[in-house]
């Protein structure tokens, strides 16, 4: 096991320095979900919640989550994000809302947190949405899928 990137020879909490790596394409996925009451995914699904359309919203919530990841996560780097994707999916079964993203960065760094954040934005805005209707909402299941680039290479969920 390495010893923790962020911490110095102290252990006091630092920012990795990048700046002797070269800046390769990288690419981040996530994934989430929003479990509900099914009255509540059906005001979503249907488009009836009173705030709007939840889904277009959370979105737009999640690509901002993305951009702003270095404000949220005190260690990141800003990163200059040349694609965000969010994809988002009424689930009966759960009932809920399952939250996907995609990430692409060309930098130094990769682009796991952004990946995260833009989950958690879009999962936090639905939330926002439908509280009046479900304040029960339980947010959860946020996790890496795979990244692709840099030093240590392709890493995907499952294969370790």
């Amino acid at each position: 096991m390495t010893s923790p990137t962020h911490l110095d020879a102290l252990g006091r909490a630092r920012m990795v320095d990048v700046s002797g790596k070269e800046p390769t394409r990288r690419t981040a996925r996530a994934s989430g979900a929003i479990s509900m009451s099914p009255a509540a995914l059906a005001a979503i699904a249907g488009g009836e919640l009173p705030k709007g359309d939840a889904l277009a919203v959370a979105r737009v919530a999640g690509i901002q989550a993305a951009k702003r990841t270095a404000d949220l996560v005190p260690l990141c780097h800003p990163l200059p994000l040349e694609h965000v994707s969010i994809d988002l999916d009424a689930d009966e079964a759960l009932p809920g809302v399952r939250a996907r993203s995609e990430v692409v960065v060309t930098a130094r760094t990769g682009a796991e947190m952004e990946a995260l954040a833009a989950v958690a934005g879009a999962l936090l805005s639905i939330y926002d949405m439908a509280k009046s209707l479900d304040r029960g909402m339980t947010i959860g299941e946020i996790r890496l899928e795979s990244k692709e680039g840099g030093r240590s290479g392709a890493w995907m969920r499952g294969s370790e």
